[in-house]
């Protein structure tokens, strides 16, 4: 490469930026002026669950993929070389687990709120603690996807930075606020297309320039980009096919069992099949996803080699390389720099608009309307359009926090896994050990968080501690310990540099055995104070729970539940919804809630 090149957006570039901002506009006034106009919080939170497979599995695509992969995957590849892409081994139970056990359960139930979930199969307090602490990690992962485009945008056009984060964040506010989930999801839709199309046109030209696909891939393998099958199964080694592989099924399974953003996608779905066909769905996707990203990363090796934009000085940091390259390749066909920003923004604005709308409905459902039982539905529904529209400003100000965070991929990736891998070991915990009791619940939802945020800030100091003159940790093992540390302390260390793709297998099984151990310390829950339904029916039905002549049986929405002993005449039939709708009742009348077997319908 020769000198720096002053990149800037030509008249067509600004144009496709802004039909982008436009049109996702539009979609959230479309449905805020059509159909039942958004007036209840059944529409507003959860499309009066209608929505089909199609536009659902792009949705969950959109959600949490977008700029972070976008920027993130590629600058991996380029810099490490191609072990990154066996992540996606990780996508077959990281998909089929929330399909064949989290949707069920969830569908089944009838929720609005996941959170929902931890009160009918605990109690209230779990129920908060679980929604406290989502909100803590959606709130700073929005920081960083909001961050992510507007620093690309501003390493591309001068465009100022914090400008870019207001006109993105305020646009997302209005269409989420005015156009509730169903315009969440088809501006998705939309969005996914223009991911795709930004990401294809890059790989595309830039491979034609390079001399075409076989030319980036032999250039790939003489620059040891190409990487063969690491089986190392040190935990401390960044990437691995064990960290990526199975590390990695423990990441997915936090973003797509137990996440309100996707759990409110299935339970917007018109039946449970089309909830479950869209993780079939969504898994070819993200597979396509994850090789565009894979190979605009090769194709950026083709073009610079070793001698790379960062090296040279041309951008501050890896995350900046990918539109640096763009721009490069681009720099003589006016309109398409501008399509891949906008492909940037599209991925961004899919993220934070469910995030935003995701946040509303646990804030609703979690924390108001239990303690305001007297709200109308038109109140309700305009206090969740406030809600989402308060969370957007609060969005605004974390992307402040997201500017010191580093890596961006790695950012979001350790955050879920430092938040998101404690939330889904308490609903493991709850949907695979029926004598896991509330006690046990919070007691282990604590130290798993307090062991996330002990490993996750460890690591970070450690890193920071390093003197800035040495090269970047590859593997979590470049810092030197003196000989005469004790064996705690270098225990210790070796957490701190524990692989982030391993912190949500690492934190959820923290929550898990603490919470068995505490429950069986204080008294394991008693099979007949289950809530039929909130047990995964494997489980349920063990050896070591089920007793002889018990039935709890896992029905589908609308049909009854079977409950008490079998061949008895008082047996009862219940459906999840009179199960919720009579807890109140009957807990003031001092009966069990989950005591069920002597109802009758």
């Amino acid at each position: 490469m020769g000198d720096v090149v002053q990149m800037h957006f030509s008249t067509p570039d600004y144009v496709i930026f802004a039909l982008l901002l436009v049109a996702s506009t539009c979609i959230g006034l479309f449905y805020a002026l059509s159909g039942g106009r958004q007036r209840t919080t059944q529409e507003f939170l959860l499309a009066d669950r209608s929505m089909s497979c199609l536009p659902v599995s792009l949705s969950l695509l959109a959600t949490f993929q977008s700029a972070v992969a976008i920027l993130g995957v590629p600058s991996e590849i380029y810099t490490y070389g191609t072990q990154y892409w066996f992540l996606g081994v990780s996508y077959f139970l990281g998909l089929l687990v929330p399909a064949h056990v989290f949707i069920p359960v969830f569908y089944r139930l009838r929720l609005t709120s996941a959170y929902e979930y931890l009160e009918l199969r605990f109690n209230k307090t779990v129920r908060i603690m679980g929604t406290v602490t989502f909100i803590f990690q959606m709130v700073i992962y929005m920081g960083v996807v909001l961050y992510a485009p507007a620093l690309a945008l501003n390493a591309v056009t001068g465009f100022d930075l914090w400008g870019a984060v207001l006109a993105m964040g305020l646009v997302c506010t209005l269409y989420t606020t005015l156009g509730g989930l169903k315009a969440v999801i088809w501006t998705d839709v939309f969005q996914t297309i223009v991911m795709f199309a930004g990401q294809l046109a890059v790989i595309i030209v830039g491979a034609h320039q390079a001399g075409g696909m076989g030319e980036v891939w032999r250039k790939a393998i003489n620059g040891s980009r190409i990487a063969s099958l690491d089986l190392n199964p040190d935990p401390t080694e960044r990437h691995t096919f064990w960290t990526l592989g199975a590390g990695g099924v423990f990441l997915m399974l936090a973003l797509y069992g137990v996440n309100q953003a996707q759990v409110q996608r299935y339970l917007s779905s018109r039946t449970e099949r089309e909830a479950v066909m869209s993780c079939y769905v969504v898994f070819p996707c993200q597979q396509v996803v994850l090789c565009l990203g894979c190979l605009m990363g090769l194709v950026m090796f083709a073009r610079y080699g070793e001698d790379s934009p960062l090296d040279k000085g041309y951008v501050k940091t890896n995350d900046q390389m990918v539109l640096y390259f763009v721009m490069d390749v681009f720099r003589d066909l006016p309109g398409l720099p501008g399509l891949f920003v906008a492909c940037l923004f599209s991925g961004a604005l899919s993220t934070i608009s469910s995030a935003f709308n995701s946040l509303a409905t646990v804030t609703m459902e979690d924390l108001i309307k239990p303690y305001c039982p007297a709200m109308t539905e038109a109140k309700a529904t305009l206090l969740s359009k406030g809600l989402a529209f308060a969370y957007g400003l609060v969005c605004l100000a974390m992307a402040y926090t997201a500017s010191h965070m580093g890596s961006v991929l790695q950012a979001a990736l350790s955050i879920f896994g430092m938040v998101g891998g404690p939330l889904l070991g308490l609903f493991c915990l709850g949907m695979f050990f029926p004598w896991a009791n509330s006690t046990g619940a919070i007691v282990g939802l604590v130290a798993g968080l307090v062991m996330a945020f002990w490993i996750g800030i460890g690591h970070f100091v450690s890193r920071m501690a390093v003197p800035t003159t040495l090269p970047p940790i590859i593997n979590g093992t470049a810092m030197p310990l003196p000989s005469n540390m004790t064996t705690a302390v270098m225990t210790t260390a070796a957490l701190y540099n524990l692989s982030y793709l391993w912190y949500s297998a690492h934190n959820s099984t923290t929550v898990v055995i603490v919470g068995l151990i505490v429950s069986l310390l204080t008294g394991p829950m008693k099979e007949k104070d289950l809530t039929p339904g909130t047990v995964y029916p494997v489980l349920a039905k063990s050896q070591h729970f089920h007793k002889p002549g018990y039935c709890s049986t896992f029905s589908a929405p609308g049909e009854k539940i079977h409950i008490g002993p079998e061949g008895n005449g008082d047996s009862g039939f219940l459906d999840m919804t009179s199960i919720k709708r009579h807890r109140v009742n009957m807990e003031e009348q001092g009966v069990s809630p989950l005591t069920l077997t002597s109802w009758k319908n």
